[in-house]
């Protein structure tokens, strides 16, 4: 996947991945794996309707979410 835009490792929190968007003023992240290969990407409205499910916690990886999403 070749794009462009803040990159950050998918094992990162939900909590913190926000915190990122709002610092970087991005809608989006790309997600990379152990390796930094870019696994895929995930917007601040996937992560807050992700957010105020009855399941979140504040433990929630990003590759939880993407996860999630697939299905």
């Amino acid at each position: 996947m070749a794009a462009s835009g803040p990159r950050v490792r998918d094992d990162m929190t939900v909590e913190v991945a926000l915190s990122v968007m709002a610092g970087a003023r991005v809608e989006y992240l790309l997600l990379c794996d152990g390796d930094d290969q870019c696994t895929g990407s995930v917007s601040r409205t996937e992560l807050a309707v992700h957010r105020g499910s009855a399941t979140y916690t504040d433990r929630i990886r990003l590759r939880d979410v993407v996860l999630a999403l697939s299905h």
